[in-house]
């Protein structure tokens, strides 16, 4: 694995000015990516929603709606 320095070499950099100023207008340097400093992913499921939890949710759900509808018809009658 090589290391990439995160620095930007002064002496190769255009648009600064000696001691490392950047004149008025210019853009100064990007910083550049490291991809080493990150840890590999190794793990990431692409999957959604389990079955179970979604069933859950849906049976909760359904039977909500089913009281509030028996509450409204009891009121109606």
């Amino acid at each position: 694995m090589t290391h990439i320095s995160p620095d930007p070499e002064p002496e190769r950099t255009p648009g600064l000015e000696p001691g490392g100023g950047v004149p008025p207008g210019e853009t100064p340097p990007a910083e550049s990516s490291m991809p080493e400093t990150l840890p590999r992913e190794t793990h990431n499921p692409t999957k959604g929603w389990a079955k179970a939890p979604l069933t859950v949710i849906i049976v909760v759900t359904v039977l909500i709606a089913a009281f509030f509808l028996a509450y409204a018809l009891v009121l109606i009658l």
